[in-house]
């Protein structure tokens, strides 16, 4: 097999899990082919030992999978690479909390060898698509987790109209509003009031961020409608996050959301089960005696 390899370029006390990735796919022969900003962090800046290897740049790869080593924003940024490359992604989790990358390191070994006696599961995770004429947004305009409108900096709370299917929801007086899909419900959905969605839901998640009236709740919506915002703001411009990547927008941009004609196929192990996820990483039942 062919692995592409994505990682984290930030945490250099964890780079030993690094050294072992290879090592475990120097063991099954694999052909590898590294990311070159982070081949560069672990062989210069860490002055590692890592096998030769093939170095891309971009998205300029091909591979049979995709293996991303850090926590979900690494394994983001390597979705946002993928693309539409229909490639799986393999999430071997260093950092925090890990929905996405939650392969613990402990755990390689036994899914190397998984992987290669072909005993895993892919999961299909829907995509999010932004189209507006902001042409920086529209470089990168895809999100698996979600895509934010948000209020600049100290600014006044900005209003949101918006729309379903062309058909007013109503008027956000907030900080901001997210919409998320079931991959990105566990993500800053989840940290501003929203539901935890099940992946395979085929839902969008449209939740405030501090909505000025109490009454304003999140509301699920079928995940083949499309969301239009038309923002107003004092400062005449708002930021757009997609998937943590934000750029500032002018007042007058109209925004539609939508799900891309692509999805993301991320790696599980064959024993996974998304709720056993739940209740580890958010300790559900940790109170119950």
């Amino acid at each position: 097999m062919k692995f592409a390899i994505f990682g984290n370029t930030y945490q250099a006390k964890k780079s030993s899990h690094a050294e072992n990735l290879f090592r475990l796919l120097g063991q099954h022969h694999a052909q590898i082919c590294v990311c070159r900003e982070f081949y560069h962090f672990l062989t210069a800046d860490l002055k590692l030992n890592i096998p030769a290897a093939e170095l891309f740049d971009g998205d300029d790869f091909s591979a049979d999978m995709v293996i991303s080593i850090g926590g979900d924003g690494t394994f983001l940024r390597a979705a946002s690479r993928v693309g539409k490359k229909d490639i799986p992604i393999l999430g071997i989790n260093t950092g925090r909390l890990g929905f996405l990358a939650d392969i613990s390191p402990e755990e390689m070994e036994e899914t190397f060898d998984e992987i290669y006696n072909n005993h895993y599961k892919v999961e299909e995770r829907s995509v999010l698509q932004l189209r507006c004429d902001d042409e920086k947004l529209m470089q990168s305009p895809y999100a698996l987790n979600e895509i934010a409108v948000l209020k600049r900096d100290s600014s006044s709370m900005i209003s949101i109209h918006t729309a379903i299917n062309g058909a007013h929801l109503t008027t956000y007086q907030a900080d901001g509003l997210v919409i998320a899909t079931p991959t990105g419900s566990t993500a800053y959905s989840l940290s501003v009031g929203g539901p935890v969605i099940v992946p395979h839901s085929k839902t969008i998640a449209i939740t405030p961020v501090a909505p000025h009236s109490l009454n304003v709740r999140p509301i699920v919506i079928c995940d083949d409608w499309e969301v239009t915002l038309d923002v107003e703001s004092r400062s005449h411009s708002f930021l757009v996050a997609i998937d943590g990547r934000s750029e500032s927008c002018k007042e007058t941009t109209r925004l539609h959301i939508s799900r891309a004609d692509y999805s993301i196929k991320v790696v599980k192990r064959f024993n996974h089960v998304f709720f056993d996820t739940l209740r580890n990483k958010m300790m559900w039942g940790v109170d119950v005696r």
